[in-house]
């Protein structure tokens, strides 16, 4: 279990925050809340309304496709989520329990890709869609696509996740034409 522990002077007395870097999650009960920043990387939050426990990802790619065994890695979608719900457990959260909320997978530099290419952040929100969806935990909202990056926050007390999608600047939008030799 990952995540940096940030203290605020001004925030409530007996809040933590924690904020995520891509390939870490965090599992907090009601006193923590999860901060972290998504351009094509997805995060799942997983929330158990009855005891007020809950995890939430910051993963990079759906899966690497394992060829050989080693160890479970955060930056990936479904090795993320495994660790995520090994750390419910621990705690005693039942999966079927909880219910989950998506978030990201934007397109951060929509005019470089091909037109027939899927980009990353797209695979990412239909591999968390779709695992999420296989451990038989609710989808009860979701935030996924786009052009930008979000800020996302998931307060553990109540279950509520605040999501801002930021565009990028058009700098970054539009591809520059090259010129030729003529």
């Amino acid at each position: 279990m990952l995540g940096e522990i940030v203290m605020k002077e001004d925030a409530h007395p007996h809040r933590v925050e924690v904020f995520l870097q891509p390939g870490e999650f965090y599992v907090g009960d009601a006193t923590h809340r999860i901060r972290t920043l998504l351009g094509s990387c997805v995060s799942i939050t997983i929330w158990h309304p009855r005891l007020r426990v809950g995890a939430m990802s910051h993963f990079l790619l759906p899966t690497r496709g394992r060829t050989k065994a080693s160890p479970p890695d955060g930056r990936y979608g479904d090795e993320a989520l495994w660790l995520m719900l090994q750390a419910l457990a621990m705690r005693g959260v039942r999966q079927t329990e909880c219910q989950a909320k998506i978030f990201g997978g934007g397109n951060m530099f929509p005019h470089h890709a091909p037109l027939d290419q899927t980009n990353v952040g797209t695979k990412n929100g239909l591999t968390a869609r779709l695992l999420l969806t296989a451990c038989g935990i609710p989808v009860v909202s979701e935030s996924l696509f786009g052009v930008g990056h979000r800020n996302i926050i998931f307060d553990i007390s109540n279950g509520h996740v605040w999501s801002r999608q930021i565009n990028p600047p058009d700098s970054i939008k539009k591809t520059p034409q090259k010129k030729g030799l003529e």
